[in-house]
C-alpha cells in the first residue's frame, strides 16, 4: 500500500519545464529561453551533470519551498550579468532576455519572487538598436551565394520584415498572388493559426523568387500543394540517403535558415571580423532585414 501512494506521489510531481515549454508558442523561441536557463543553471551550479528537464523541475521544487534561496540565487546571477553589461561584454538586450526566461520559469513554478525588488537594479536597455539594414550591394551579394533558396529568403525577409521564427509556420498555401497595377505582388499569411497571426506583403521581385523556387521543386519531383513547406532541405537523387529525397520533404526550420544565411555572409564577405561595430556586427545576420 505504501509503494503504491509512492507511485502515485510521483505521477503528480510538478512537471515545470513542460509547463515551462507550454507556454512558450515558437520554437525558436523555447530553444533561445532553455539556453538562457542552462546559462543560469550552470552559473549557480544546479545540478550540472542533469538534463535541462530535471534542472527546471529541481529548481521549481525547491524555489518553491525556500523563496529566499530562489530569490538570492536570482539577484547574484543578474548581478554578475549586470556587471558584464556594465564593462561592455554583453548587451543590455542579453541581460533582459536571461530575465524572461528566469521570470517565467518562477511564474509557471508558482514561486513568488517580488521582481520589482530586481527588476529597480537593472540597467535600462534602448528600444533601438546600433546596428543598420544591409545596402543593396550587401544584398546582391548574398544572393550570389551558390544555394537556390538564398535569393528567396533574403528577398522574402527583407520585404515582408517578417521574424525568423515566422519560417516554422511558412506554408506555399500562405502565399498567394495578388494583382495590381500589372504587377504579381504576394499576400503573406504569417504565423498562420497562431494567435500573433496576420498578413503582410512581398514585392513582385519576391513573390517570383518563391514562385520559382516552388516549379523547381515540382519539375524534380516533388508534389507542390498548399501544405508543402516554402523552405525545405535540398536533395540528391544519387546520394538519397545523405540528403534526402524530393518526393520526402523535409522542413527547413527557422535555426537552419538562420544558419544558411549565416554561411552565405561568411562566404561571401559580406560580414567578416573587421566589421564589428562595438560589439555587435554592423547589421543582424537575420534580423537586420527587417530594417
Amino acid at each position: 500500500m505504501k509503494e503504491k501512494r509512492l507511485e502515485i506521489e510521483q505521477k503528480h510531481d510538478f512537471d515545470a519545464y513542460s509547463l515551462f515549454v507550454f507556454n512558450i508558442r515558437s520554437a525558436s523561441t523555447r530553444d533561445y529561453y532553455l539556453r538562457r536557463l542552462k546559462g543560469f543553471f550552470n552559473h549557480i551550479d544546479l545540478l550540472p551533470d542533469e538534463d535541462i528537464k530535471k534542472r527546471c523541475d529541481y529548481f521549481a521544487k525547491t524555489g518553491k519551498d525556500d523563496l529566499d534561496w530562489a530569490f538570492n540565487n536570482i539577484v547574484r546571477f543578474l548581478q554578475f550579468q549586470k556587471e558584464r553589461v556594465e564593462k561592455g561584454e554583453i548587451a543590455g538586450s542579453t541581460l533582459k532576455n536571461f530575465l524572461k526566461a528566469i521570470k517565467l520559469l518562477c511564474e509557471v513554478a508558482d514561486i513568488a519572487i517580488n521582481w520589482k525588488k530586481i527588476t529597480r537594479g537593472l540597467p535600462k536597455v534602448r528600444r533601438y538598436a546600433e546596428d543598420w539594414a544591409p545596402t543593396m550591394e550587401e544584398i546582391q551579394k548574398l544572393c550570389e551565394y551558390p544555394d537556390r533558396r538564398i535569393k528567396s529568403i533574403i528577398f522574402v525577409m527583407a520585404s515582408s520584415g517578417i521574424r525568423l521564427g515566422a519560417w516554422d509556420y511558412l506554408r506555399w498555401g500562405h502565399v498567394k498572388p495578388v494583382e495590381k497595377a500589372g504587377k504579381t505582388f504576394g499576400k503573406v499569411t504569417v504565423y498562420a493559426g497562431d494567435d500573433e497571426e496576420y498578413f503582410t506583403f512581398i514585392t513582385p521581385e519576391a513573390y517570383d523568387e518563391v514562385r520559382k523556387w516552388m516549379d523547381y521543386r515540382k519539375t524534380s519531383g516533388e508534389e507542390i500543394t498548399e501544405k508543402s513547406w516554402v523552405m525545405r532541405h535540398l536533395w540528391n537523387a544519387k546520394k538519397g540517403r545523405k540528403f534526402g529525397l524530393v518526393t520526402t520533404p523535409r522542413k527547413l526550420k527557422s535555426g537552419e535558415v538562420k544558419s544558411l544565411v549565416e554561411d552565405a555572409l561568411w562566404t561571401q564577405d559580406v560580414r567578416n571580423k573587421s566589421q564589428i561595430n562595438g560589439k555587435r556586427y554592423a547589421f543582424q545576420s537575420n534580423h537586420g532585414f527587417r530594417k
